[in-house]
């Protein structure tokens, strides 16, 4: 609790500090519940921040939780942006060689997407604006996959909208995804306005945010389409940086 709120407290210095040019999206200190729906209450209406980041999971625990569900309904009544980042779960040790950021990342952002999907919370939370890194993982590729759990008894109940549907209206960054490999399905789920530029900085090198500005510039969009990535969408979250 304190180091979350410690955090929270050094980004809206930061923020106050160097005004209109950061934004802040506040910590909550999960698994902790109580603590966390107080630290919404800090952060939405003492300090004023744009939005919440979460991880993918906590330990074994995944966003979808019945648990958090109180969480995730006070944020829905905000109309809150809320934002994930994948971690390095538990259950990612299978392959330590390989650097987490390369395999595990990916999954566990689909895994959070999936948990969130079946628990109910995107059918029953429609006010949240969900953003998601990495181009959402693997869940534009596999989308039609995880859809057919949608017709299967204890799954079905949770997607009364449909599976598709729901995954087309969360939003994706760029990150380490600006390249025709990951465009392709994104640009097949979502349409364009639901994409928003991520550098991953300072986590990953200056080279390769340069590499996402480059990559992005190389996929030949239609330049509203390009300027609504870079720009424009993000505008349409958050206006407050556009006054």
């Amino acid at each position: 609790r304190r180091l979350c709120r410690d955090c929270n407290d050094y980004a809206d210095r930061l923020r106050r500090d160097f005004p209109g040019r950061f934004g802040m999206f506040a910590n909550l200190p999960l698994p902790d519940v109580d603590a966390s729906m107080a630290e919404i209450k800090y952060a939405l209406d003492d300090l004023k921040a744009d939005g919440i980041g979460l991880l993918t999971s906590y330990g074994d625990r995944y966003p979808g939780d019945p648990e958090f569900a109180p969480v995730f309904d006070e944020l829905n009544r905000r109309g809150a942006v809320v934002y994930f980042h994948p971690t390095n779960a538990p259950c990612n040790k299978c392959q330590p060689e390989i650097p987490a950021a390369t395999l595990d990342f990916p999954f566990d952002t689909t895994r959070a997407i999936v948990s969130l999907l079946f628990g109910g919370t995107f059918a029953r939370c429609q006010n949240i604006r969900f953003i998601f890194s990495h181009a959402g993982g693997t869940v534009p590729f596999i989308a039609e996959r995880i859809g057919r759990l949608g017709a299967r008894p204890g799954f079905k109940e949770a997607v009364p909208n449909g599976v598709v549907p729901e995954l087309a209206r969360l939003y994706y960054d760029t990150a380490l995804s600006a390249n025709w490999l990951a465009f392709r399905s994104l640009l097949e789920l979502v349409t364009p306005d639901h994409v928003l530029f991520g550098s991953d900085y300072p986590f990953a090198p200056e080279p390769t945010m340069v590499g996402t500005i480059k990559g992005l510039i190389e996929l030949g969009l239609e330049p509203d389409v390009l300027q609504g990535i870079e720009r424009d969408n993000a505008l349409a979250l958050f206006p407050q940086f556009g006054e």
